[in-house]
């Protein structure tokens, strides 16, 4: 049985879908690891064996962070270990307009609201209430800036105060009007809670977007119906749900799978160097060295 095949079986995917479309969204900010060539193998083997479509997307807006060497050993790990996708590959930079247009027709909808906080204010606020719920970007956000009148909102934004702006998520599940959920094929139907969502940024201060805007853009811009990623971003799926609600996009099914944790414990993130493919494959292993690796740490 082969190391996709291996991966699927225990996952029991399914989707009535007439032709599967998943993708591996890796972002160039550092080299892949054992955990990514999971990820990457996962989302190939959940399309190929049902004859459908594998993509690969490259989440590059964090522009401080992502790096062209990196782009170039993604493609060049993922051609090591054998995978196949269609091209041309989709850049999530050269597509803010798409992010642009999705932000307008939610702002369009009153749904949006500058958040003038900055990093140190989120902190203190955290550390004051220790105990406070989590979102998927850390603690829940108080509300500071929801509540802000017309008149200081505009102006502090006529001044240049630099800004962030964040989905109102209250109104938002009142503008959708029902109960949400999705579909998780290892974990079955569940319940989308909105107070456990928070108040998320879709547009950054330093670029008119953010990832929870992106992926669910891009997604249903590229017509993928199955999600497989980590299960450390199922949290994240109720944020999605929403959004994919309010800006008409079709649901898609999802798979979060278990993520691979090293001989300590951890789970691999790119700071572990030696895991990473390159310092593998230059201490002679194998495409099949590696899909082993992933079977017994699996």
């Amino acid at each position: 049985m082969t190391t996709e095949n291996t991966l699927l079986s225990h996952s029991a995917l399914s989707t009535t879908a007439p032709l599967t479309v998943t993708r591996f969204a890796p972002s160039p900010t550092g080299l892949l690891h054992l955990g990514h060539a999971y990820s990457a193998l996962f989302a190939e083997a959940a399309a190929t064996d049902k004859g459908g479509r594998f993509l690969l997307r490259l989440e590059d807006i964090d522009v401080g962070r992502c790096r062209p060497e990196f782009e170039a050993a993604i493609f060049e790990d993922l051609q090591w270990l054998g995978l196949h996708w269609e091209t041309p590959v989709r850049r999530q930079s050269d597509h803010l307009d798409d992010h642009a247009a999705a932000l307008a027709h939610l702002d369009d909808a009153g749904l949006l609201y500058p958040c003038f906080c900055t990093r140190k204010d989120l902190a203190r606020e955290a550390a004051m209430s220790l105990s406070a719920p989590h979102s998927p970007d850390g603690p829940i956000y108080p509300g500071t800036c929801r509540n802000l009148d017309k008149t200081t909102r505009e102006e502090r934004i006529t001044s240049g105060a630099p800004h962030a702006l964040r989905l109102d998520t209250a109104k938002a599940m009142r503008t959708i009007g029902r109960p949400l959920t999705f579909t998780d094929s290892a974990r079955g139907r569940i319940d989308v809670q909105p107070e456990d969502c928070g108040d998320v940024v879709l547009a950054r201060k330093d670029i008119a977007t953010s990832y929870h805007l992106a992926v669910v853009v891009d997604d249903a811009r590229q017509g993928v119906t199955l999600i497989t990623r980590g299960e450390d971003l199922l949290h994240a799926t109720p944020v999605h749900r929403i959004l994919q609600t309010l800006l008409g996009y079709s649901e898609p099914l999802y798979h979060h799978h278990a993520l691979l944790h090293g001989p300590d414990g951890a789970r691999y993130a790119k700071r572990d160097g030696a895991v990473t493919l390159a310092a593998l494959r230059d201490k002679g292993a194998t495409p099949e060295d590696i899909r082993q690796m992933i079977q017994d740490h699996a």
